[in-house]
């Protein structure tokens, strides 16, 4: 016995729709959670084609439940959700050290090698970051910019029983938009709803 906690496995239905979008709000069918769109803003459960040009691998884009993206200057988030192993366990601290480790000299050479030297990601400290029926959650991200276009590359992980929560996204910087507010009211919007 190693005394850890043990969850009962979560079931997902994999049959079920991952959700609904009426206008502006998503509401997640296959997982519990809910999350609105900034004005400007769109929602798609497939991945809009300008992201595989931004640099995303499409096997990857494919895994999440939920886009949110501007059309115009093609900032974007991808929400992803899974269940949690039956014999992890999680707290605050876990969270940020992973987002920590995904923030270290693997992303500066991953952006390095796709991109060349001249993009010189500059690192941002582990934050946490409030997420509404959200247990654990932390926040890390990159700026750099490429062919004259400021990028924020970030991550949030987050953790609430029984699932992992994986929020990625990209802002461009196309000079005077509010895609930093628009990213916030993304964040302020995002409910997960514990099942009964």
């Amino acid at each position: 016995m190693c005394g850890c906690a043990v969850r009962e496995a979560a079931k997902v239905d994999m049959s079920l729709p991952v959700g609904e979008i009426e206008g502006s709000r998503f509401t997640g069918i296959r997982y519990p959670f809910k999350v609105s769109a900034p004005p400007g803003w769109q929602m798609a459960t497939k991945y809009p084609d300008f992201m595989v040009a931004l640099g995303y691998e499409k096997d990857g884009l494919e895994e999440s439940e939920l886009f949110i993206f501007n059309p115009v200057t093609q900032s974007n988030v991808q929400i992803d959700l899974t269940p949690a192993g039956r014999y992890t366990s999680f707290s605050q601290g876990l969270m940020e050290g992973l987002v920590s480790a995904a923030g270290t000299d693997s992303f500066i050479e991953e952006i390095e090698v796709a991109y060349g030297k001249e993009a010189q990601p500059v690192i941002a400290s582990t934050e946490a970051i409030r997420l509404k029926g959200v247990q654990y959650a932390a926040r890390k991200y990159a700026t750099y910019t490429l062919k004259g276009v400021k990028r924020e590359q970030g991550w949030v992980y987050a953790f609430s029983e029984p699932y992992q929560m994986f929020i990625l996204y990209m802002l461009l910087d196309t000079g005077g938009t509010k895609d930093q507010v628009a990213l916030k009211a993304i964040f302020d919007s995002f409910e997960y709803i514990p099942q009964k």
